[in-house]
């Protein structure tokens, strides 16, 4: 007697397995039956846990945006001097990168297509004017040097985050998040900070 094989992914194992897709083909190269093929399950079960690749698309980069905006609920980014929220806010910026690196990845790397990828760049861009107000608030608490202009200073900050989803890998062989995290903030804030 044969049986049938068991669906047994959830919603989370299936967006799992969705967003290492996407990540490897791109979400535009992404099929239903490449995700299906990847999940080992048939695209009719796919759609018992979801509508479609779009929905599979919102779920993940929801999950990166949720994280980062996340931060800026805590408390220390909240209370503080500018400069000392903007330390926290970078140092915890690169923690969720690399705690959810899948994820984060594939927001980076949305480009407009879909309602759901322009609704995420917009959260994009509304992420990066909260982190970019915080260093326009310490510049002008005189904390940040003066001769960096402001817009160059937070592009070349998230330049720097966002391309560690580039070479970062959680193997436990390289670099850990903690020491990433270190190195970020000591790069930044050792460039940024007005000298004593």
């Amino acid at each position: 007697m044969t049986t049938a094989k068991r669906d047994t992914y959830t919603p989370e194992t299936l967006l799992s397995v969705a967003v290492r897709v996407f990540n490897e083909r791109g979400y535009d190269g992404t099929s239903m039956e490449h995700l299906s093929k990847a999940a080992g399950i048939s695209k009719s079960s796919i759609y018992h846990h979801v509508t479609g690749k779009e929905e599979l698309l919102r779920r993940a980069v929801s999950r990166a945006l949720d994280g980062l905006f996340g931060i800026l609920d805590e408390e220390h980014a909240r209370e503080g001097r500018a400069v000392e929220r903007l330390e926290y806010v970078t140092r915890r910026m690169v923690e969720v990168l690399t705690a959810e690196l899948p994820y984060v990845t594939l927001l980076l790397r949305v480009r407009g297509n879909t309602d759901t990828e322009r609704w995420a760049l917009e959260r994009r861009r509304e992420f990066d004017h909260e982190v970019a107000a915080l260093l326009k608030a310490a510049a002008a608490d005189g904390d940040v040097r003066a001769d960096l202009e402001v817009r160059l200073a937070t592009r070349l900050v998230f330049g720097m985050i966002n391309s560690i989803v580039e070479w970062y890998r959680p193997d436990g062989r390289g670099m850990g998040e903690r020491e990433v995290a270190d190195a970020v903030v000591l790069m930044v804030f050792g460039g940024l900070r007005q000298a004593g």
